[in-house]
């Protein structure tokens, strides 16, 4: 019928006497859960325990929402765990919000209680097409397309190194200042969610420099990459806020596939078909400025701020590669560095090349942005024929 299902969990796992038919009727429910996958919207709330096939139903599902304290999700229990590993574990340490909202990133967000959580679904539910036949909803909106925002002129600190808030670029960006935020606990220097321009639903993949200086990393390319796949297949516009100085760095992340979980942000970007707003506020650098739905992944209208700065790292770090024999001479390596901050900290040489279109006042983002997505509306592109892609998984 091209409705969304939304399911409500609170389960055991599937009952022992039953044997291969309880196995079985669990599968039955996953294959329609696959089929379904981006045809219409599916929605899973965990409102209690849930053990075993129970959680691969939501996992299969585009959203899961979990209630503090009172839910659980886990493969195994405790009691098996005891068994095998010889571990003592609580539920909550097993598989409560702490750990799937926060660390494994299983879940997309919990809420305080039952009544709290269907009203969040309720309103996630507002911002999405019913199925991949619809357009996404459109809203009446108070809030003018082309209101200015003079306050944004001052968001980025006169120290590149310094912090600010990208979440308070996004609520004075976007309608009414309101945002419904996907996975906030789980790897917060990415931010994603749906808002609304000019009425119409639109998803924001956003750096967050205040976590980790807004830096790309396992957790936050794959929790974007997955966004970014949601919006594609249900034909919701796509606004991207860059502030990235790369990918992070180290053992720990190249031990854990970095390059491959980056490069699912980059499939996802690139193979997206439907309108992609960017808009560079201060740092694009290295591959990370590729990743961030750059012009060369097929981004139809890409913004900078006057403050951004476009590279392939920054300064220092270039100056000292680039004229490594000049390194003993301080005096030689500041003039360097200058040289190369006047060139590459400003947004202009990209402009030149055509992979910016416009320079614009931060003031003036909400009406660059809006009147982009008013562009872009009746945009058509389709990726050549293929049975499916093979996303680096």
């Amino acid at each position: 019928m091209g409705a969304p299902i939304i399911g409500l969990f609170d389960a055991g796992g599937a009952r022992i006497q039953e044997g291969v038919d309880g196995l079985a009727g669990y599968a039955d429910i996953f294959l329609q859960n696959t089929l379904a996958s981006g045809v219409i919207p599916q929605i899973s709330v965990i409102m209690g325990p849930c053990a075993g096939g129970d959680v691969y139903s939501p996992a299969i599902t585009d959203f899961i929402f979990m209630v503090k304290d009172t839910s659980y999700m886990y493969v195994t229990g405790p009691d098996v765990v005891k068994t095998v590993t010889h571990e003592d574990v609580t539920h909550e340490e097993l598989g409560g919000y702490r750990i799937h909202a926060m660390k494994s990133g299983v879940a997309d967000g919990a809420f305080e209680n039952d009544l709290e959580a269907l009203t969040q679904v309720r309103r996630l539910i507002d911002f999405l097409p019913a199925s991949n036949r619809e357009k996404p909803p459109v809203r009446e909106s108070f809030d003018r397309p082309d209101r200015e925002e003079p306050s944004l002129d001052t968001l980025i600190p006169a120290n590149p190194n310094k912090p600010y808030d990208m979440k308070e670029l996004i609520l004075k960006v976007v309608d009414e200042a309101d945002f419904f935020e996907i996975s906030a606990d789980f790897a917060k220097n990415i931010i994603c969610g749906f808002g609304r321009m000019d009425g119409a639903t639109i998803g924001i993949v956003a750096n967050q420099p205040q976590v980790l200086a807004g830096v790309l990393d396992i957790d936050s390319s794959r929790k974007a990459a997955r966004f970014v796949r949601f919006c594609d297949a249900f034909d919701i516009p796509i606004v991207t806020f860059v502030d990235v100085p790369g990918f992070m760095p180290g053992t720990k992340q190249e031990q854990g596939g970095l390059i491959r979980h980056g490069a699912k942000l980059l499939f996802a970007y690139a193979e997206a078909t439907v309108p992609k707003v960017t808009l560079i506020t201060r740092k694009a650098y290295g591959g990370a400025y590729d990743v961030m739905s750059s012009k060369h992944l097929r981004g139809d209208i890409n913004y900078a701020w006057p403050t951004a700065e476009i590279a392939v790292m920054g300064a220092k770090g270039a100056v000292e590669i680039i004229f490594r024999t000049e390194i003993g001479d301080p005096d030689a390596i500041a003039a360097r560095t200058a040289e190369y901050q006047d060139r590459f900290a400003n947004p202009f040489i990209a402009a030149s090349r055509g992979y910016i279109d416009d320079v614009v006042s931060p003031r003036m983002t909400r009406k660059r942005i809006s009147r982009a997505l008013k562009n872009l509306k009746g945009k058509v592109l389709s990726n050549p024929w293929k049975k499916h892609d093979n996303i680096p998984l």
